[in-house]
């Protein structure tokens, strides 16, 4: 996965865990996809101070990963669910209206929690 992206998803899942200030960082870079000399222009640091900053940050979001497996577990999931959802529409296909419709339906639901 992209470096970037993965910031963007380790602040999704661990981003409260950082303080104020690394996390805006990582926002910015992350999900903004600022430069290192815009957020440092905007925290009022040096380029190298941020640099430092994501990447400690970014290190330590890493090892919360690894100890609790939420982003990978949730990955997981979301390729459970669309996998199911597809065989739901696939098995609608052979049935009559109405059984099918209710399958439909399902298959909707799931793709709607993912």
């Amino acid at each position: 996965m992209e470096r970037i992206a993965r910031l963007g998803l380790l602040c999704d899942f661990y981003g409260r865990l950082l303080t104020e200030r690394q996390l805006l960082a990582c926002r910015l870079q992350g999900d903004e996809d600022r430069s290192l000399a815009e957020i440092a222009e905007e925290l009022c640091i040096s380029r190298q101070a941020v640099h430092d900053l994501i990447r400690r940050s970014q290190e330590t979001m890493e090892s919360y990963e690894e100890a609790l497996g939420l982003i990978e577990t949730s990955l997981k999931r979301e390729r459970a669910l669309e996998k199911s959802a597809g065989e739901l529409e696939e098995l609608a296909k052979v049935l009559d209206e109405p059984p099918a419709t209710r399958i439909l339906k399902l298959a909707e639901e799931i793709r709607r929690w993912r």
